[in-house]
């Protein structure tokens, strides 16, 4: 269980509610779901998320860097299982590089942004 989240028991779960088992989950469901989770934690960090990225209070280029880095290296990991998701994955994870280089006063030369090393220089 991670920290902030709540656990529905199939015991406190109502009638109407569908109940899923984990093992039940499918590989490519659970990486997906993980990646738009750090996908929509880079977004929120990088300010994306409000009018003006540059004066939102969530801002925070340290912390968008190390979950870009963590999502770069979920999705060259497992490329190879994600299928027709591989595409729209990537491409979000490139949208957020390229917004973290735009958002940096000193923007990292090609290669060094964050997960580059795992995806390669993002222009």
């Amino acid at each position: 269980m991670l920290p902030g989240m709540s656990e529905v028991s199939p015991q406190s779960a109502g009638p109407d509610e569908d109940v899923r088992e984990l093992a039940d989950i499918p590989a490519v469901e659970v990486i997906s779901r993980a990646a738009v989770m750090l996908m929509s934690s880079a977004a929120e960090k990088l300010g994306l998320a409000d009018e003006d990225p540059d004066t939102s209070p969530r801002r925070d280029l340290d912390e968008a860097r190390r979950v870009i880095t963590a999502l770069a290296g979920l999705v060259t990991a497992s490329v190879e299982y994600l299928g027709p998701h591989a595409g729209p994955i990537r491409e979000g994870l490139q949208s957020l590089q390229r917004a973290f280089r735009e958002s940096s006063a000193h923007p990292d030369e090609p290669g060094k942004g964050p997960g580059e090393k795992y995806t390669g220089p993002v222009y």
